[in-house]
């Protein structure tokens, strides 16, 4: 476990490295990053599976995470070649404008997704010429370490791509405040985002943070209410319910609650849980017995629970809850398979329960109207929605909160803003 003087020589380490990484022709960055993918390719089967052992994730999720990463590496290779500046015409001369690395880059990862986050931060911080320390999860360094392993093996050289393994309040609070590392990109509770943006505010450090989330999931009474309760199980249930991004309010028109509820008990009740290795698996379990501990906190008096393995590991079973709109796991992040599901009288009412929170990451919205599609999308306070869809994440497209749920995006072409400085230099022509 790394303390602060191995994160002061990481530090060191890394902005040596940066001097000439920074200086790595744009089309050599690409095909690095390029080698880095094919290697990260390569060896998926093998990122999976220590995945499965680090966090628990059923290994048909484990596999589409380790392509994931890949694609991801792929995505931001391109990069290096696009990251245009621009020329703003002006009286008495040139403008042009560049974009430019930040310099050394702290990316503090956390255990839900670890090495699919990881590579959101890394990829693009790389490709716009920073070099980057990452902070894995103290519970799920495994991939983060294999993945710094693969891309030395690439060729990138020493220094540009580290992993520290260390205590977050250790480790990751030197990042946050060593005045060398000129950006902190974290992933996390809102809690731990709040201190780190304090922190940081000390050497007015760049930041993106992706914080908490309690995403609403709408379905309207014109929705097809067969689909949209068949699908909400994985919207809220995948990870063990351990997503910033899971729909865990369902919020259902008045007039087809009751055939909404039917619908959702037959869905989760047909969910696998179970061992992550079984490829029929669904739902594995929690992280940690502190955990299990905490999402068993919300759950007094369940409408509907599944079924789950009851020997070795940390174990929960999907949970419906009828909630009011008042009560604590209505209102805040569970982190775990349990969601609500309140009904809503007609459009202005659910767009208010749904904007009711201090979070604002993803949500749904079920219906067949497109004009309504629009004006709620609209009207919720969210960074990513979906429409007739649970879909939050996509390496082409921005991801980031509204609200506490964060600052700055992540993926798509925005990220790449996200690590560069703009210089705006004027050349005289009288």
């Amino acid at each position: 476990m790394a303390g602060a003087a191995a994160v002061d020589e990481a530090v060191a380490r890394a902005a040596k490295a940066c001097r000439e990484w920074r200086e790595v022709a744009p089309g050599d960055r690409a095909r690095l990053l390029r080698g880095f993918a094919d290697l990260v390719d390569a060896h998926a089967e093998e990122l999976a599976m220590l995945e499965v052992a680090n966090a628990g994730h059923p290994v048909g999720n484990a596999r589409w995470e380790a392509a994931a990463v890949r694609d991801v590496l792929h995505y931001y290779s391109g990069a290096p070649e696009r990251n245009h500046g621009r020329q703003i015409p002006v009286p008495g001369g040139v403008d042009v404008t560049f974009q430019e690395p930040l310099g050394v880059v702290g990316v503090i990862v956390p255990w839900n997704f670890p090495m699919l986050i990881m590579s959101w931060g890394v990829a693009p911080a790389l490709a716009a010429g920073n070099t980057v320390i990452v902070k894995p999860a103290e519970q799920t360094p495994l991939t983060a370490l294999r993945l710094a392993e693969l891309a030395l093996a690439a060729g990138l050289p020493e220094g540009v791509l580290q992993v520290l393994p260390g205590a977050g309040e250790v480790a990751g609070a030197r990042l946050v405040e060593h005045p060398g590392v000129a950006k902190i990109v974290f992933t996390g509770s809102t809690e731990v985002g709040k201190e780190i943006a304090a922190k940081a505010a000390a050497h007015v450090k760049r930041l993106t943070l992706e914080l908490g989330g309690k995403s609403a999931n709408i379905v309207f009474a014109d929705a097809d209410v067969a689909k949209a309760a068949a699908a909400a199980p994985y919207a809220v249930f995948d990870n063990s319910g351990q997503d910033c991004c899971a729909r865990s309010r369902v919020l259902v028109q008045e007039s087809v609650y009751d055939e909404f509820l039917e619908r959702l008990s037959e869905a989760v009740r047909g969910l696998r849980v179970g061992d992550p290795l079984d490829p029929a698996t669904e739902m594995g379990p929690l992280i940690s017995a502190e955990h299990l501990e905490r999402v068993r906190g919300f759950v007094a008096d369940p409408y509907l629970q599944g079924s789950c393995p009851q020997g070795r590991g940390y174990w929960f079973p999907p949970t419906v809850l009828t909630s009011n709109v008042t009560d604590r796991a209505f209102t805040e992040e569970i982190f775990g398979p349990v969601v609500s599901v309140v009904p809503f009288a007609g459009e202005a009412d659910a767009v208010r329960i749904a904007n009711d929170t201090r979070y604002g990451l993803s949500g749904s919205i079920w219906t067949r109207d497109i004009g309504r599609a629009l004006r709620v999308a609209r009207a919720v306070e969210s960074g990513a929605l979906s429409v007739n869809s649970n879909s939050s994440v996509r390496y082409w497209t921005p991801f980031g909160g509204f609200k506490e749920s964060g600052l700055g995006r992540e993926l798509g072409p925005d990220a790449l803003a996200a690590f560069t400085e703009t210089k705006n230099v004027f050349i005289s022509t009288e």
